[in-house]
């Protein structure tokens, strides 16, 4: 054998020592289980999407998907665990991104970078807000509701799941661009500020789909609009806020996150499951009941969302007057 043909050999024997345990190592992955962090308690909207989407990654990847519940500080404590985790594809953040984007403007003091402390993998499903009135309030549809704001200035309130939550935003929103004076409920949660709707306590809220749905049908509230930019399958004939004459658009993007420095192959790996989960008809009917719809995507195009709608957040963190240390 000569020189050349030695050099040769040489030279592809080191390239495959090389490309070996990657491969491998790509190969394996998940070799245990993954947990799937979720920044909300148990029962919500991200967390039924969670659980389900978790059921079926299980199935599909041959290793148990574990969702573990981090509640508190809006998801800041799930994000923080989840960005100082090791970047090995076994720790991993299922966020509600409009909240992840609250964060990032409202917080002086996070502990960590909202945008460039994780690894994008992919978006799993989109859900708009739910304008819902009580019906003791006689309000049935959004230009009753401006009309009534407007004839009694801060005297009727709206709920909110919280001050500096999506819910809030939307409220202060429609305020500014309705040039309506209403009073800020805060509640602690969705729940009870639907409940508080329901009682007449407050004449509005903004909610969440799935216990406004189930309210609006059991003739208990209200369904005034839905902030999405179409109408929403789950309930065709509730007009956007578009189409009500306002231009709120506020819809929830929920995804998969990482730590920084993901490696590229898992982030493929997980990415090519969880479209494949949601093609699966336990995540079609989990999406429907929620009146969310599917979106998965590449990391590029996740990015490229949140290039879009963090300004927007930003702007409505802005009007509420939203500051947290």
């Amino acid at each position: 054998m000569n020189t050349h043909h030695l050099k040769f050999w040489a030279a592809l024997a080191c390239a495959l020592c090389i490309a070996g345990p990657a491969t491998a190592q790509t190969a394996a992955y998940p070799s245990k289980p993954i947990t799937l962090v979720v920044g909300f308690t148990p029962g919500g909207i991200s967390d039924v999407m969670a659980r389900t989407l978790a059921a079926r990654l299980t199935a599909q990847m041959g290793q148990a998907v574990i969702v573990d519940n981090k509640p508190g500080a809006a998801t800041t404590i799930a994000a923080a665990y989840v960005a100082g985790a090791p970047p090995d594809g076994y720790t991993l953040l299922f966020q509600d991104m409009i909240t992840h984007a609250i964060n990032a403007a409202a917080y002086k003091n996070l502990r960590y970078d909202s945008w460039n402390d994780f690894s994008m993998v992919s978006l799993v499903a989109s859900t708009p807000l739910m304008l819902i009135s009580s019906v003791a309030s006689g309000v049935k549809d959004v230009k009753g509701l401006i009309a009534l704001a407007k004839s009694k200035p801060d005297q009727i309130a709206y709920a909110s799941s919280g001050a500096g939550a999506i819910t809030h935003l939307a409220g202060e929103s429609f305020k500014k661009l309705t040039g309506t004076q209403a009073v800020h409920a805060p509640y602690k949660g969705g729940a009870p500020a639907t409940t508080a709707v329901i009682s007449g306590e407050v004449a509005y809220t903004f909610a969440t789909m799935p216990p406004a749905i189930s309210q609006v049908k059991a003739g208990k509230v209200n369904a005034l609009a839905v902030t999405s930019p179409q109408r929403v399958s789950a309930a065709p004939d509730v007009p956007t806020m578009k189409e009500a004459g306002v231009p709120l658009e506020l819809v929830i993007y929920l995804g998969v996150l990482g730590p920084k420095n993901l490696p590229a192959p898992i982030v493929d790996r997980l990415g090519a499951e969880i479209r494949k989960a949601l093609a699966s008809p336990e995540m079609k009917a989990t999406l429907f009941n929620a009146a969310a719809e599917p979106h998965p995507s590449t990391p590029a195009e996740f990015a490229a969302l949140m290039k879009v709608e963090a300004p927007k957040v930003t702007e409505a963190v802005r009007l509420a007057g939203v500051v947290f240390e």
